[in-house]
């Protein structure tokens, strides 16, 4: 469960604020969209292949 600590005199649009960015790193809306849909273990791990290269590549531009 997700608390904000609201101060005395504090406007309410600051405690959404905190309480959204809380939200987002909880990382609930990202798994909930992951789970969506089942993707094939050799898709996720052709995915994966993809980024690390481009990740690769963009390490070796860098340079």
């Amino acid at each position: 469960m997700i608390v904000v600590p609201v101060k005395e005199g504090e406007n309410i649009e600051r405690a959404l604020k905190k309480f959204k960015r809380k939200f987002e790193k909880t990382g609930v809306v990202k798994e909930l969209r992951r789970r969506q849909c089942f993707d094939k273990p050799s898709i996720v791990k052709r995915d994966e292949l993809i980024h690390a290269v481009y990740i690769e590549k963009k390490n070796l531009r860098e340079e």
